[in-house]
Order: C-alpha cells, then structure tokens, then sequence
C-alpha cells in the first residue's frame, strides 16, 4: 500500500461516480477507463493525491480512492461467496485475534476473511489457512497479492482442514467457514490451545443449532453463543432522515465458544451471557 503517497502506475484506484456507482480499477500508463459517463485517461490520476477529483470527457466529476479493505473485498473477483465486511468487523472482534496471533482458518473461499485476518495478526502472527478445492485457493491467492504484495505470514494447505490436524501446532484461534462444523468440534480442542477461541460462520440456524448441540456435549467448549448481524444505513439530507429501503440483512450466523480444560467429573461449562443483559 501507498498510503499517503500520489497514485502510483501500476496500483488499484477505486473510482466514484456522482451517482455513487464504483469502478475498481488498476492504473495503467497511457491507458483509458470507459463508463457510460465518458473516458478518463488513466495518466489524469496517477500522480495525484488520494482523495482527487477528476473529470470524464463528458465533463462528469469522479472521486480517486485508494479503495479501503471492505470496499476491496466487496469489489474484488470471487471463486466464492464472499464475507461480508459488517461481519468481518464482528468477526475479528469476538474472535479477539490480535497482533502476534496465530490463526487456524479452514475455508480460504475468496479470501475476505484470509486478508482481515492477515492484516490483523500482523506480521509477527500467523494465518494457517485451509481449502480443499485448487481453484478457490488460486483466486483466494490473486486477491491476496493483489491487495497486499508478497506476504510472509500466511501458510496455505490444499487439502480438507481434518487431514491435516494431527501434524499441526497449537493455535491460539480457530474460524471456520465451513458446511458442517460440527464434525471438528472434537479435533479442533485438540489444536487450540486453553483459554483460546473458536468461531464458526454457517448461513443456516440448523447449522448453528447442530454446531451448538456439538459443542455442549464435549467438556473441552464452554461459553458457548450464537448471533448474526443486521447493517442498515440511513439516508440523511437536510430535513430528510429515513432509513435506507433496502438494507444488508441476514448473510450468516456467528456461533463462538471458548476451549477450557474440562474437570474430571464436571459437567458442561457455564453459558454466554449477552453483555446488555449484565447487571
């Protein structure tokens, strides 16, 4: 990234029109971005600031952006469906990965949630991520360089998360993105360490409901919950203040649990209380 330096050859440019439509592009010399709102030679952004305005040959305004990390995983090309950045914010906050983590993620898809985990970990951290099908890797693995170069923290295996656990060093986190999570509630407390985190994103409440019953029945999880995240904007313009029409509703439940060290003749962990419903 070339954060606070002019557009550079070469880079991504998120280019904004007046109707609020966004084209991720990638500047190229002597090359021309074509709209139904005219042309921009690509030479009239690279070395401007980030945040310029620039005309089409049609005389219409578009706003230069270096695009943030959302707005590049909502725009970027998918193998998969991708996480959606309300849900990566959550993600990485109830998941707790902090600088220096060391991450088992299984289910690479298009590699949103690979790139927040990524840049989150820092380089000191660690991102094991698994995916069973090539062609996702590939494409997960473009959008990584593209967005952020070489990187040096990232360690990928192409085969199913199950076959490799037996070899693999303690985590201090697990997130899966995967069908059938409940099937590796068992293995996955033999990776991650006490104390540590595993969170699951599935798109169905059944999912969540045979995740949960998993996770209750082994002493190795205790506050253990589930969640999802509704996002919606409103529209403020003078005396016009409205919520949006259409809002990002349901894209998936969130279950979290926390591994302990089971007590010999205890039974099941305490349950997660909602924070708001603390007295």
């Amino acid at each position: 990234m070339n954060e606070g330096l002019p557009f550079q050859d070469g880079e991504q440019v998120l280019l904004i029109d007046q109707r609020g439509k966004r084209h991720l592009i990638f500047l190229r010399k002597a090359e021309t971005f074509h709209s139904d709102r005219g042309w921009i030679p690509h030479d009239a952004i690279i070395g401007q600031p980030d945040g310029s305005w620039v005309r089409s040959s049609l005389g219409l305004r578009y706003l230069a952006l270096r695009p943030t990390l959302a707005e590049y995983v909502l725009d970027m090309p998918r193998g998969a469906q991708v996480i959606y950045p309300k849900d990566l914010a959550m993600i990485l906050f109830w998941a707790d990965v902090y600088p220096g983590c060391r991450v088992l993620e299984a289910g690479m898809g298009s590699a949103a949630l690979t790139l927040a985990l990524l840049r989150a970990v820092g380089p000191e951290g660690r991102v094991i991520s698994y995916e069973q099908r090539e062609e996702f890797a590939r494409r997960a693995l473009a959008n990584i360089h593209t967005r952020l170069g070489e990187v040096t923290n990232l360690t990928v295996r192409l085969r199913p998360v199950e076959d490799g656990l037996l070899d693999e060093e303690p985590v201090d986190r697990v997130l899966l993105d995967l069908p059938e999570p409940w099937r590796l509630t068992a293995p996955m407390a033999g990776v991650l360490r006490p104390g540590g985190i595993l969170l699951s994103y599935v798109p169905t409440i059944i999912q969540s409901q045979q995740l949960c019953e998993a996770l209750q029945r082994d002493r190795h999880w205790a506050l253990i919950e589930t969640f999802e995240i509704l996002f919606r904007p409103w529209n403020i313009e003078g005396q016009s203040v409205r919520p949006f029409h259409r809002m990002v509703a349901h894209t998936g439940f969130i279950t979290v649990a926390r591994r302990v060290v089971p007590e010999e003749h205890g039974g099941t962990g305490p349950r997660a209380r909602p924070a708001e419903a603390e007295e």
